[in-house]
């Protein structure tokens, strides 16, 4: 496990340089000190849509990460387009690249919230809420010897299971660092930066013994989170040899939010 300082305050996942975007340390991932977490990469792209939107009035409910490639630590340019103009729906595309090559594509649909407040709204009974971030223990992730998002750039606390346990697990996720430098994240950042985690607090596998990284990432959203915590509540499953899927269920202090969803390549440890 990594024994070193925690993100301060003014640290972020990326640094922009010019048109881009320079890695932190922070931002590094469980598989490789040379690639880079998905979480950090989906919040880059997030930030991206959602500048890319401006104040709008729409509320972003979707995001797909396709992650073409391992994102190595070195500078990353972001670029995104308007693909879907509209009042009440609007998509952007969203495309990170490294020294010329494509290694993400993101798609961020928003919709309009209703400015009347009469749109039909049923009552719909509520899950049984997770136990609240207080209530968490801070479980160390195993076997990492850097700084990197998923042990220092995330403050994580388990409510239900706990890294290297194999099996369903339940934590709330605090993002430490900004996503860039001199910007809160915004609540869309905070909840697609923790849905990356799906697959490491609920995975089936124990580290060390299979490689199970996941190619893509959905995050849908029927509210946005409030407050800074992010709660996932996480199973894997498994289909034919080497496919696998991660479902995480996304709360906040104040109920449900969404829903995460990562596709995995299962392999054996090399």
């Amino acid at each position: 496990m990594v024994d070193g300082p925690l993100p301060a305050d003014g640290d972020a996942l990326f640094v922009p340089d010019g048109d881009r975007f320079v890695p932190t340390e922070w931002a590094r991932g469980p598989w490789s000190p040379d690639a880079l977490h998905g979480g950090p990469v989906a919040a880059l792209v997030a930030r991206e849509a959602e500048r890319r939107a401006g104040d709008d009035g729409l509320q972003p409910v979707r995001l797909t990460l396709e992650l073409l490639r391992p994102v190595g630590t070195g500078p990353l340019t972001v670029t995104a387009r308007e693909v879907r103009p509209g009042r009440t729906v609007r998509i952007h595309d969203v495309v990170v690249a490294a020294g010329g090559t494509e290694v993400a594509w993101g798609r961020v649909l928003r919709l309009r919230v209703d400015p009347s407040g009469e749109a039909p709204r049923p009552t719909v009974p509520e899950d049984p809420p997770l136990p609240p971030p207080a209530a968490g223990t801070a479980v160390p992730f195993p076997g990492e010897d850097y700084p990197a998002f998923h042990n220092a750039g995330m403050e994580v606390r388990f409510v239900a299971g706990a890294f290297g346990q194999p099996g369903p697990a339940a934590a709330w996720f605090r993002l430490r660092p900004s996503v860039v430098p001199g910007e809160p994240p915004s609540p869309f950042q905070r909840t697609t930066a923790a849905g990356d985690f799906g697959n490491g607090i609920g995975a089936e596998l124990a580290f060390g013994s299979a490689v199970f990284i996941n190619p893509d990432l959905t995050v849908a959203l029927h509210r946005l989170p409030v407050g800074e915590w992010v709660g996932l509540d996480a199973r894997t499953r498994f289909g034919p040899p080497g496919i696998g899927m991660a479902e995480s269920a996304l709360w906040d202090v104040e109920g449900r939010i969404g829903r995460a969803v990562q596709t995995l390549v299962v392999d054996p440890a090399p």
